[in-house]
């Protein structure tokens, strides 16, 4: 048999992707690399319902807590940390098993997906711009230079606008260019785990539930001393920028937890359609009992 292709377990949040990993690497002799973007914090553990290492069952896990809370996350040195470990282990005869939930964290993994530089010079001009006359002209000036792109871009995302010009600007090419296209690197199989939406909102309820009680609050506090609120990636996380603000005195404990699992259900809601417009997943409800052996048969064991 050759080899294995690349897997990745995709899907919405509480859906049961860790597990399935799991399952699909002890079936295949595989090895989990993480494609959360909160679970590459250290100390982010009961907050990114990180797999605890009985729960991993012998399975190695690549790119957990590799980063301080103080540092902002980078999908492009993501890419540069995930792209190398990807060939290490098929080096090895090992089969890589992608799982999370941040969309774009697996598309820079094993898609042909570049990230150009930037330039502090172009983007200050630029943002200088934006707040002196807003998005609208700097828009128009996207349409004309790159209209692919400004059709994927909201005419009110100034950010996202300023970034596009700064990419033209600096690199020469339309920023279109540069945008994801669902060209993998690698031969690679995509599993999507499908939960109905009123049973994953509910799912989502007991999570979080699951979290306080696992002590949430009492991780926070110890990575707010850490300098996790200077954090500008880990202090936006869900869970954890609801408990900030409980510890600020902003909230109600009570209010947290509730919008913890309104943010979690809305998150819930952005990942599945992300997901859903990449025809390659193919999608397998979480409660098949077969579910196993599916997404064995899909990957061709």
């Amino acid at each position: 048999m050759g080899q294995l292709p690349v897997i990745a377990v995709v899907g919405a949040t509480a859906a049961g992707k860790s597990d399935l990993a799991v399952e699909l690497a002890l079936e295949f002799g595989g090895e989990v690399v993480n494609t959360d973007s909160m679970q590459l914090y250290r100390g982010m553990d009961i907050g990114t319902a990180k797999l605890s290492l009985s729960e991993r069952r012998g399975v190695p896990h690549h790119l957990l807590d590799i980063w301080p809370v103080t540092r902002t996350a980078s999908v492009a040195e993501y890419q540069g940390l995930a792209r190398p470990l990807i060939e290490e282990i098929r080096g090895r005869g090992r089969v890589p098993i992608l799982t999370g939930g941040s969309g774009l964290y697996v598309r820079a993994a094993i898609d042909d997906l570049e990230f150009p530089g930037t330039d502090p010079g172009i983007r200050a001009r630029l943002e200088e711009e934006l707040s002196a006359t807003g998005p609208a002209p700097l828009y128009e000036r996207l349409r004309s230079l790159d209209p692919a792109a400004a059709e994927n871009i909201l005419p009110s995302n100034g950010r996202r606008i300023v970034r596009a010009l700064e990419v033209i600007e600096l690199s020469g090419r339309p920023f279109s260019a540069t945008m994801p296209s669902f060209d993998a690197i690698y031969d690679s199989v995509q599993i999507g785990v499908e939960v109905p939406r009123p049973v994953l909102d509910e799912r989502i309820e007991l999570r979080v539930g699951r979290m306080w009680e696992a002590g949430l609050v009492d991780e926070v506090r110890a990575l707010a001393a850490e300098g996790l609120a200077e954090g500008r990636t880990a202090s936006r996380a869900l869970g954890y920028a609801q408990v900030l603000r409980f510890l600020d005195g902003e909230w109600t404990e009570e209010q947290a937890q509730a919008e913890t699992v309104r943010a979690t259900r809305r998150f819930a809601r952005r990942q599945e359609s992300w997901f859903r417009r990449d025809p390659r997943v193919v999608w397998l409800p979480f409660d098949a009992p077969d579910l196993i052996a599916r997404a064995l048969a899909l990957v061709g064991g």
